[in-house]
Parts: structure tokens; sequence; C-alpha cells
């Protein structure tokens, strides 16, 4: 009897010590949510040998119309725990030094711009860009997706596709393509083209042929 005692003890002990853990485990992603450690990163941006391959296998089509286009069909900016939204936490990834509310709004920090290579101070001086615009993407194909697929594409914390960039540059951009429009720091045009490959081949969109043309020429510099 005794020995069964001993035996039911440890089973408890055992069982105590998988409970602890799974609390433990449980608050540090309540404490966390989808803080830094466990949010995903974009991915390093393709080589251009890969983009070339992706670009090549995407499918050439006339650029649709823009019929039926509304912001509101791509719902964001999404909760990312932490009481952050998508636009917060590019804010705080991309920036240096970045404070926060308990809102998450950023107080202070700074912020480089990839399109033209200048840093801010004020959070209001910088917009979160889709490199793939919203825009953009309705008339590549988008126009035929779910609500729900347009919100993933909106919020996309995984592919290369959401940037704090210069407010007026982002303006300047608005909905264009990189055969309307390329971003004035030109070291980034190999970047900017094999990002704009990667989510456009991600998501199935279409290309047109002044656009393949464009992206083909910023492949050539990197």
């Amino acid at each position: 009897m005794a020995t069964r005692t001993r035996q039911m003890t440890t089973a408890q002990r055992l069982l105590l010590l998988i409970t602890l853990f799974a609390v433990v485990l449980a608050v540090f992603w309540f404490v966390s949510g989808k803080g830094d450690a466990l949010q995903p990163k974009p991915a390093n941006p393709a080589s251009a040998a890969d983009a070339r391959k992706q670009l090549d296998e995407l499918t050439v089509a006339p650029r649709g119309s823009m019929d039926g286009y509304d912001r509101k069909k791509y719902p964001h900016w999404d909760n990312q725990g932490n009481n952050c939204n998508t636009r917060e936490f590019v804010l705080k990834r991309d920036g240096k030094d970045v404070k926060a509310g308990s809102d998450c709004a950023p107080t202070s920090g700074s912020w480089t711009s990839i399109y033209d290579g200048e840093t801010w101070t004020k959070p209001d001086d910088v917009d979160i860009d889709h490199m793939v615009p919203l825009a953009q993407s309705w008339v590549s194909g988008a126009k035929s997706w779910t609500d729900e697929k347009r919100r993933q594409f909106a919020n996309d914390l995984t592919r290369p596709q959401l940037f704090a960039v210069t407010d007026n540059v982002n303006q300047e951009k608005s909905d264009k393509a990189p055969d309307q429009w390329k971003p004035p720091l030109v070291s980034f045009w190999c970047t900017y083209a094999t990002d704009w490959i990667t989510v456009k081949h991600y998501y199935g969109l279409t290309i047109t042929t002044a656009e393949k043309n464009a992206l083909s020429d910023m492949l050539g510099r990197c």
C-alpha cells in the first residue's frame, strides 16, 4: 500500500510539473502576445536569380479595371497583440529606439525610409507602405479574392509587403507599378524589384508587359 502511495505521488508531481510548464508557457504567450520573439519577420530579399525565375513565372496580362475598388475591401490594420495593430507593429519593427505608450502608439524613435534614405523622428512623418499597393493588387487579380484573402494581403508581415517610409514619398508612389514609379534611392531598386516580384508571385498576381520590363531593368542593378 505504501508503494502505491509513492507511485501516485510521483504521478501527481509529474502532472503538476506539466501543468506548471503549461501555465508558464501560456503566461509567456499572453505577455508577449504576438511580440517581437513570436512575430514573423519579412523574409530576406530574394536573390536576383530567384527573382528572375519568379518574374518569368508570373502571368502577363493587361492591367484590369478599378471598377468596384474600395480600400474597405482590404480590412486593415489587424490586431497583432499587445494592443498593437499592424501599422503600429511595423513602426516598432522598422524603427530604432522606439518608445510607445500602453496603447502601442509610438511616442519617440527614429525611422529611416528605404525609399529615399531620409531619417525621421516623428511617427507622423512616416507612412506604412504596401510594397504592392492595394489598388495595384485589385487590377492584377485581387478583385476576385475573398475579403479574408485581401485582409491577409493588407496585413502581411511575412512577405516583404509592409514598410515604414517617408510619407510624401509614399504619396508620390500611390498605386503605381514599377513602370510608373521607382524609389528615389536608386541603390534600393534591386531590392524593390525582388520584393515586388516576391509579393506578386506569392499571391499569384499578374503583371503587364511594361511592368515586367521595368522590373527586369531594375534587377539589372543587383
